[in-house]
């Protein structure tokens, strides 16, 4: 049985303005609008408008939605304050990584503790499965309204200006990993400053019929600093050069927080229970697995891709789970896991097996760029 493939509301805007379509997580979304060189570099220097409406949103409301969460995630949520967000990811018994996810605590609502969690597309029925797992011991409601909502994404250095004249003035834009409930051209909206580029930006949040006139305002307002629409070609590009792991390559149920050098995203004080606690804290404290999560960049001209073997002294040591060329520093740049009986530490020399040919490769510190 096919499965049937989904259409934002922006599917119009997008072939309206050229874009060239493809399928990602069952959904039909932009892949470019004109080079990703182009697109990736309007969003360094000036500003870059994305559709990510194929994104979910799970908004969790009742007198037990913190410990709720807290029985479901590494990080202590406890000290989440109103309007705040937190990256985190929800776990298997086994420590696997069912899904990377931010957690945000609205900024109303106090009296039910509402939170609201976007998760990646692919993973929206296997997160709600893990939700409902437990859901029965707490006083919690579960409402899934990604069908019902358009998600919109500006990043970029001119972000903050673009969307002070699209409406909404600076002292009104929320800080860095902070959520509002406002009002943009008279449309109720929910904005983050989150993203998932590296850059500055915002995220935000409207009903499905307020979509393509919110997008159509900030595109046309935009063009004054150099707006660009930009396709998932090169928010594959930005986000690996920021490090950023994808959900199905960088991470999977079979790898854990440890090993996806993710452990700022694990609290160790943490009292709650949640699944695959014990094999956390152990990999946390002992430091101990069996394979690790590294960043490289090569050495000649050659571009790593994913499922690439990683070699060390000519042995098979890992594979890259992430790799492209980065149109920012002209390098090409990758991650991948390698075992951990294998020197790895920054500046070790590896290889790529690129077509039946090793290329030079160097380990080095991530992120591969930063606006710093």
């Amino acid at each position: 049985m096919n499965q049937e493939i989904k259409k934002t509301l922006l599917y119009e805007e997008h072939k309206n303005l050229g874009a060239k379509m493809f399928l990602f997580a069952g959904w039909e979304m932009p892949l470019q609008y004109s080079s990703v060189r182009e697109e990736h570099l309007a969003v360094r220097n000036k500003a870059g408008l994305f559709d990510v409406s194929h994104m979910g949103q799970v908004f969790i409301s009742g007198k037990d939605s913190l410990s709720f969460l807290q029985n479901l995630v590494p990080r202590d949520l406890s000290g989440l304050k109103k309007g705040k967000a937190a990256y985190s990811l929800l776990v298997n018994d086994n420590g696997g990584i069912i899904d990377d996810l931010i957690i945000y605590r609205l900024p109303d609502d106090e009296e039910n503790h509402k939170f609201l969690l976007i998760v990646n597309a692919s993973r929206i029925k296997n997160d709600l499965n893990r939700l409902l797992s437990i859901k029965d011991n707490f006083d919690v409601k579960i409402d899934n309204q990604s069908d019902e909502l358009s998600m919109i994404a500006i990043q970029g250095p001119f972000s903050a200006e673009v969307m002070e004249i699209a409406g909404l003035k600076k002292e009104d834009q929320p800080a860095r990993f902070n959520l509002s409930r406002t009002n943009l051209q008279g449309i109720e909206i929910l904005i983050s400053r989150t993203g998932y580029t590296g850059e500055d930006g915002f995220e935000i949040i409207v009903k499905n019929k307020d979509a393509a006139k919110v997008w159509r305002e900030i595109l046309e307002k935009g063009q004054e600093y150099g707006l660009k629409p930009v396709g998932y070609a090169a928010r594959d590009t930005l986000r690996l050069e920021a490090s950023l792991p994808l959900y199905g390559q960088d991470l999977n149920e079979k790898t854990t927080p440890i090993e996806a050098a993710l452990c700022w995203a694990v609290s160790k004080d943490k009292e709650d229970n949640y699944a695959g606690k014990e094999i956390i804290l152990n990999q946390m404290i002992t430091k101990k697995v069996d394979r690790k999560l590294i960043g490289f960049k090569m050495l000649d001209k050659s571009v790593p891709r994913h499922d690439y073997e990683i070699y060390i002294n000519n042995q098979n040591a890992g594979q890259v789970t992430s790799g492209g060329f980065s149109p920012s520093t002209n390098t090409g740049i990758g991650l991948g896991y390698i075992d951990t009986q294998k020197p790895f530490i920054e500046g070790t020399k590896i290889d790529i097996m690129i077509r039946g040919k090793l290329h030079p490769a160097e380990i080095i510190k991530k992120p591969f760029y930063s606006k710093k």
